[in-house]
């Protein structure tokens, strides 16, 4: 099948990406629990015809919301949850528990990379997952950590004087400079780095399992790709629309 509209509901954020000629050609980060937003954007993009859907999800209670909105506007729906359906060879030992959205990634890119090449996949959100898929386009795990805003609410929650902080993606500065010279600077460079700094020794560590010397390529999706990709020192693919590609192609993987 062919969506009109796929939609990727995360952690905090829903976004939705509008299908024309085989691809993604447009993308919108909306608000959770936001029928009027997203009304309004399906009233933007003008979409005439019966609107077939097509919904990936991480955050069940949000799932429904959507789901639900779908149905009552008389459109056509498709969830897309079932592991086993995807079109990529999951191995690893427990397929079931694996994050769909990381699935997701690598379907994408094993669309678009040729066979014969590793592919590593970081994910930069609500957490951040660095993942492999190999040469035969299979996925093959990868790591998964905490993303700049958890690890700024951690140092909150756990320390007596430490402020909460808006980390560096929600207030739109990225890269900064050491040393940090005050406490709020310090936390700011602190998280930046550990999350830029642990992506690249995990990377290391997942090229030296795939055979270093052997061809690779490497994405950069999520809501924190922007400020991370000046940093990475890598030939690293920014590809935003990555996550939704993959749920257009699932869905047209189906019968």
């Amino acid at each position: 099948m062919k969506p009109n509209i796929v939609v990727d509901v995360g952690n905090t954020r829903i976004k939705w990406g509008r299908c024309a000629e085989d691809r993604v050609v447009e993308q919108a980060s909306l608000p959770p629990y936001a029928p009027e937003s997203w009304e309004q954007q399906v009233k933007q993009w003008e979409i005439k015809d019966l609107t077939s859907w097509v919904v990936a999800s991480v955050n069940p209670e949000e799932q429904s919301w959507i789901l639900n909105w779908v149905k009552q506007r008389g459109d056509k729906m498709t969830l897309i949850q079932d592991r086993k359906r995807l079109p990529i060879d999951i191995a690893i030992s427990e397929p079931d528990r694996v994050g769909l959205d990381r699935l997701l990634n690598a379907v994408a890119a094993k669309d678009r990379v040729a066979r014969g090449t590793s592919i590593f996949i970081i994910d930069a959100g609500s957490a951040v997952t660095v993942d492999w898929v190999d040469e035969a386009g299979a996925f093959r795990g990868g790591a998964i950590f905490p993303g700049a805003q958890l690890m700024a609410n951690a140092l909150h929650d756990y320390t007596a004087a430490l402020p909460l902080l808006k980390t560096w993606a929600n207030r739109g500065f990225a890269n900064p400079q050491l040393p940090g010279t005050g406490t709020t600077a310090a936390i700011e460079a602190g998280i930046f780095w550990a999350v830029a700094g642990g992506i690249k020794a995990l990377l290391r560590q997942l090229a030296a399992r795939a055979g270093a010397s052997r061809r690779h390529e490497i994405f950069l999706t999520g809501g924190e790709a922007w400020y991370l990709a000046p940093v990475m020192d890598l030939d690293v693919q920014l590809w935003p629309t990555m996550t939704l590609e993959g749920i257009r192609l699932a869905a047209e993987a189906l019968p």
